[in-house]
């Protein structure tokens, strides 16, 4: 099930996306560390109402971020289409020990029916370089890497922008 997080879940996900972070930089992913996502940005993103969460038993499996607020680190993308109606996908995550079960699927179908019912024009998200597992998962959903940004305080290398058009 997926749901709207609330603040009494900050915990489970503050310990998920540790758990990812750990995870990743086994695999040799320098995305997420210790101090991304903070708790205060994650609890922003539970005050705000953009963080959803995958339940299964009891334990939040997963989680992602979705606002129709545009980052300013998106300016010098060269979207497909003008800014209007977008949703922007972030901080997408899963237990590590589901990882292929396809919890990430179900948090990505969530996203694209939300934007759908709310007639968005596209989704848009970021992915790591490095990351290119995520990149194919992605561009299997029918998203277009558009361009690069960069977080100097993730890492020195950059994010792949994308976007799918949803009309």
């Amino acid at each position: 099930m997926i749901r709207l997080g609330r603040i009494e879940d900050l915990e489970q996900i503050k310990l998920l996306t540790e758990a990812c972070a750990v995870a990743l930089q086994k695999r040799g992913i320098f995305q997420w560390n210790e101090h991304y996502p903070s708790r205060e940005r994650l609890q922003e993103d539970l005050e705000r109402q953009e963080l959803f969460v995958l339940e299964e038993r009891d334990t939040i499996a997963g989680i992602v971020v979705l606002t129709s607020e545009k980052d300013e680190v998106y300016e010098p993308i060269d979207w497909l289409i003008p800014d209007g109606k977008n949703l922007y996908v972030h901080r997408l995550a899963t237990l590590p020990s589901t990882w292929g079960q396809g919890g990430g699927r179900q948090l990505m179908d969530f996203a694209e029916q939300k934007a759908q019912s709310e007639q968005m024009d596209s989704i848009r998200l970021d992915t790591f370089s490095q990351n290119k597992r995520n990149q194919k998962f992605y561009e299997a959903r029918g998203y277009r890497r558009l361009g690069e940004i960069f977080f100097p305080d993730k890492s020195s290398f950059p994010f792949f922008c994308y976007e799918k058009l949803l009309k």
